[in-house]
Formats: C-alpha cells, sequence, structure tokens
C-alpha cells in the first residue's frame, strides 16, 4: 500500500486527509500551523517538519494551499518536494490555483521524475468531512489510475479533463457557476422578503423546479438560523473569481456575469466579511437594499 503524505491541513485539507488515513493509507502529514498536525498525529499519522521531508518518506503527495504563490513555494521552493523528488513519486495537488502555475510546476516537477495531477475539488466543507467530493483532474491518465484509489477515499465524481493545468480550468469553471449560486441566492432571498413573501417558504416553492442547485439545498437553512460562519470562507471565493478573471482575460473571454460577482465577494473583504461563508455575500445585497434577513427558526 502506497504512503501518502498531506501538506495543509485547513478547513478541507484536514479532512480529506483524514479520510485518506481512513481508507487504510500510512499517512505523513505538514502544516504551518503545528496543532491541527498533532491533532491528526493523535488519530494515527506520522508527522513531517517540511515539505522535503513529506516527499522522501512518500509514494504520493498531497498539497491543500491558498494560492499559486503558496504551491509554487511548497513545490519548488527551499526545503520543498522537488528537493527530495524521487522517481516514480506522484503530487497531487488539491489547491485552486492559476492554470498557468500547475503547468509550470508539472513541468519544473516532471524533469525530476515526478508525476504531476493538478486535482482541485469542489462539494465545501461538508464533502470534505463525508468523503463525496467533486475531484477536477488535469495530467497524465497513468498517474491517475495509480492513485485513484485513495482519490475515492476522497470524492465521489472524479473526472479525468485533460492535460495538466486541465483540472485547474475546470475549477475556474466551476467557480463561476458557484458565485453566480450564491449571489443570485442572496438577490432571491431579498427579493422575496422586501417584497413582502416569506423567503423560507419561497425557497420550499421553487427548490423542486427548474431552480433546483447544490446551494439551494444546502445553504438557506444555515442563511436562516443566522449561521453565516463558513462553509467555504468568502476571501477564497474571491481569490478563485479573481483567478478566472486573470483567465479569462489570458484567453479572451468575456464574462460580464462574473465580473459583477467578483465585485460583489471582493466588497466583502473590505466589508470586514473575509472569513464568512460565501453564501454571506447575501450581507452586501442585504446593504444595497437597506434590509436584513430576518432568521426563521421556526420548523413548519
Amino acid at each position: 500500500m502506497k504512503t501518502v503524505g498531506y501538506i495543509g491541513l485547513g478547513l478541507m485539507g484536514k479532512n480529506m486527509a483524514r479520510n485518506i488515513m481512513k481508507a487504510g493509507y500510512p499517512l505523513v502529514v505538514h502544516n504551518r500551523s503545528r496543532g491541527k498536525v498533532q491533532e491528526l498525529v493523535a488519530e494515527g499519522a506520522k508527522e513531517a517538519f517540511n515539505p522535503a521531508e513529506v516527499a522522501a518518506r512518500c509514494d504520493v503527495v498531497f498539497t491543500n494551499l491558498p494560492d499559486s504563490p503558496d504551491v509554487e513555494l511548497v513545490a519548488l521552493g527551499e526545503q520543498g518536494i522537488i528537493e527530495s523528488a524521487h522517481p516514480g513519486l506522484i503530487f497531487v495537488d488539491n489547491s485552486t490555483i492559476k492554470p498557468a502555475t500547475a503547468r509550470m510546476i508539472a513541468g519544473k516537477l516532471e524533469e525530476k521524475g515526478v508525476r504531476c495531477l493538478d486535482a482541485p475539488v469542489s462539494g465545501g466543507d461538508i464533502g470534505a468531512k463525508k468523503g463525496t467530493l467533486s475531484i477536477m483532474i488535469g495530467g497524465p491518465a497513468d498517474a491517475l489510475e495509480e492513485v485513484l484509489p485513495i482519490l475515492e477515499a476522497m470524492g465521489k465524481s472524479i473526472t479525468h479533463v485533460g492535460d495538466a493545468g486541465a483540472g485547474q480550468i475546470a475549477k475556474a469553471a466551476n467557480q463561476i457557476m458557484v458565485a453566480a449560486q450564491m449571489v443570485a441566492m442572496g438577490e432571491l432571498l431579498i427579493l422575496a422578503q422586501k417584497a413582502g413573501a416569506d423567503p423560507e417558504k419561497v425557497i420550499r416553492a421553487i427548490r423542486g423546479g427548474a431552480a433546483q442547485c447544490w446551494t439551494l439545498d444546502n445553504k438557506p437553512q444555515r442563511l436562516f438560523a443566522g449561521n453565516r460562519q463558513p462553509g467555504f470562507k468568502a476571501y477564497m471565493q474571491a481569490k478563485d473569481l479573481n483567478i478566472v478573471m486573470e483567465t479569462a482575460r489570458t484567453y479572451g473571454v468575456p464574462v460580464p456575469g462574473t465580473a459583477v460577482n467578483t465585485q460583489l465577494f471582493n466588497a466583502m473583504l473590505e466589508n470586514d466579511m473575509a472569513e464568512l461563508d460565501n453564501s454571506a455575500v447575501l450581507g452586501i445585497l442585504e446593504s444595497l437594499a437597506g434590509i436584513t434577513l430576518q432568521e426563521n427558526k421556526a420548523q413548519e
């Protein structure tokens, strides 16, 4: 059985690493904040103190980090994965980063005999805990075949999109839709309330029809209960949308709706809402409309 390393134990990564360990794989973990490392060590994982050590001890190394520069540093920097690269090592990045960065890292590591998969995920903290994430893959098919059983411990939908960077392109497309859903949900809730209808009943009415989507199935009850905690943090959604906008500019693709949604999520950062859930973009719309969504804890 392959020994697996996991670097980056944030809101998503810790649960994804835990699911790998639950599937029976020997696990080596590293994180800048050591408390999360110790939590998994107490459950049976082994501790490492830098990415190079993880790579030296493992057959497969996963990363789950905030942004492109973080992945580049862990993969290629001092005490990075590249320093202990060995033939046969497979590097799998679960982060959401620029497609160009994913391709560059893959090229550098492939020179050392390392096969690379960009494998961003979707499904939020709920999917990470339950092992039901959607995972979109870019990179060589033979590497994917080798690590597929490990990925199946984390996700229920695993799709090979294409060569290096293709997984990140799919994630950019995913984030276009996610942002649109979050903003649309906020708009409809505010419209319903301000126009005199019960927002909770409106959700019930429309969720079974053409408006049905993951967002309406998972987010409204948290908002009605006054819970705007992540989830998926607003600053990460904003970061992902800025990647979308940069990629769209690179390829000359018009994304007018996403441009507006990017402004709304960037406004969350400017209004001390960066650490809230991405569904809390509702708060920006509340400010614009001059009302606050009424909490409705009553269940009929």
